[in-house]
C-alpha cells in the first residue's frame, strides 16, 4: 500500500486551520431510491440512519461478513431516498456490493458518479462564512441537512460532526454546487484544492481508503468509535458481529496514532515503524510541514502515546489524534 504524502508551508497550514476554504471534487456518488432503500442501507452500514431520521447526515462504512471496511461513505437522508457521497476508488467495490446485497424491487440503486458535484467548506471560519454567505435555510445542527436553491439549481447540504475534517459537506449539480461556491467565495471563503482537504484529514486523524483503510482494517482499528461512525445500538448489519464482539468482548491489537518527526530530513527506510528492535506499525500518510513531519500510522496498542520510536528510519514520537496545537506549532 502506497502511502499518502503531501507537503504544505506555514500560511497554507493557517488557511486550514483557521481560515474558511471550500474544495469541489468528484468523488463517488450513488443514490438509493424505493420502499425498503432506508431498511436495505440501515443492514449494511455501521452507523444508524433510521435514529437519526431524515434530513440527516451520517458517517459510516460498508463492511464485508468478517468485519473489514470495504468504503466508507457519509450518507444523506432525504425523504425520498438516500445519496452517499464516498471516495471515488470505492466506486467498483460498491456497485458490487450493492448488486449482491441490495434487492431491486426494494432498493434501486443510482450511480451519479461524475453527474453530482460535491464541495466541502473546512477552517475555523467555514461555519460563519456559511451564516455570512445569504444561504438559507441553513442546517439546523451538526448532524443535519437543507435543500437550498442556488442560482444553478438545488443542491443538498449537511453539517458534519465536529471530529470531521470539514464543517460542511453540499451535493448537487455541477452548476448548483458551482452557485454555492461563488456565494460562499463572495461571503469570504477562499477557493481550496484537494491537498487542502487532505491536509485537514490528516489534522484530523481521519482516515482514508487506500491508505490508513485496506482490505483487512476494521472499523476500531481506524478510531471509528471517535469518529462517531459506528453504533452499537442499531441491530444487525453485514460484519455486525466481529464489531460487537471488539467492542464489547476484547480489542485490537492495533490503532491507529500520530507520529511526529522534529525536522524534515527524508524518510530512510519507508514505511515501516519499530520499536524496541521490533515491527510495530507502518506509516500510511505524512504530511510535511517547514520544520516537521506529521504522520498517521496503525500502531500496536502496547506503544504508549508519548512513545519514541524508529519511523522510516529516524526517530518521531507518537502521539494521540487528532493533533493537538503543540504537535504544530511546538
Amino acid at each position: 500500500m502506497a502511502t499518502a504524502e503531501i507537503a504544505v508551508d506555514r500560511r497554507r497550514l493557517d488557511r486550514v486551520r483557521h481560515g474558511a476554504l471550500v474544495v469541489t471534487g468528484e468523488p463517488a456518488v450513488f443514490r438509493v431510491e424505493g420502499s425498503g432503500a432506508l431498511t436495505c442501507l440501515q443492514g449494511l452500514l455501521t452507523n444508524d440512519l433510521v435514529k437519526p431520521g431524515e434530513h440527516s447526515l451520517v458517517y459510516g462504512a460498508l463492511l464485508t461478513p468478517k468485519g473489514a471496511i470495504v468504503v466508507d461513505y457519509w450518507v444523506f437522508r432525504a425523504p425520498d431516498g438516500l445519496t452517499l457521497v464516498g471516495p471515488i476508488q470505492g466506486r467498483e467495490a460498491t456497485h458490487e456490493l450493492f448488486r449482491r446485497q441490495l434487492p431491486p424491487r426494494l432498493a434501486r440503486v443510482s450511480d451519479l458518479t461524475g453527474e453530482r458535484a460535491v464541495a466541502w467548506v473546512l477552517g475555523g471560519q467555514a461555519f460563519a462564512t456559511l451564516a455570512r454567505s445569504g444561504l438559507r435555510p441553513l442546517p439546523e445542527a451538526v448532524g443535519r441537512t437543507a435543500d437550498l436553491e442556488t442560482s444553478g439549481g438545488p443542491v443538498t447540504l449537511g453539517l458534519a460532526q465536529e471530529t470531521a475534517p470539514f464543517t460542511a459537506l453540499a451535493v448537487g449539480p455541477p452548476g448548483a454546487v458551482g452557485a454555492l461556491v461563488e456565494h460562499l467565495v463572495a461571503a469570504g471563503a477562499e477557493r481550496g484544492e484537494g491537498g487542502d482537504l487532505e491536509t485537514a484529514r490528516i489534522l484530523a486523524g481521519w482516515p482514508a481508503l487506500g491508505a490508513e483503510i485496506d482490505e483487512r482494517t476494521l472499523p476500531q482499528e481506524v478510531r471509528y468509535d471517535q469518529l462517531g461512525g459506528v453504533s452499537y445500538t442499531k441491530g444487525c448489519y453485514v460484519g455486525q458481529e466481529t464489531v460487537a464482539r471488539l467492542h464489547f468482548r476484547g480489542h485490537t491489537n492495533r490503532e491507529l496514532r500520530g507520529l511526529v518527526w522534529r525536522d524534515t530530513a527524508p524518510l530512510l527506510d519507508g514505511t515501516i515503524l519499530s520499536s524496541g528492535g521490533k515491527v510495530v506499525g507502518t506509516i500510511r500518510s505524512t504530511l510535511t510541514l517547514d520544520d516537521r513531519i506529521l504522520g498517521l500510522a496503525p500502531i500496536r496498542r502496547e506503544v504508549e502515546n508519548g512513545a519514541a520510536v524508529t519511523a522510516g528510519g529516524r526517530p518521531a514520537t507518537v502521539v494521540a489524534l487528532p493533533f493537538a496545537p503543540e504537535h504544530l506549532d511546538g
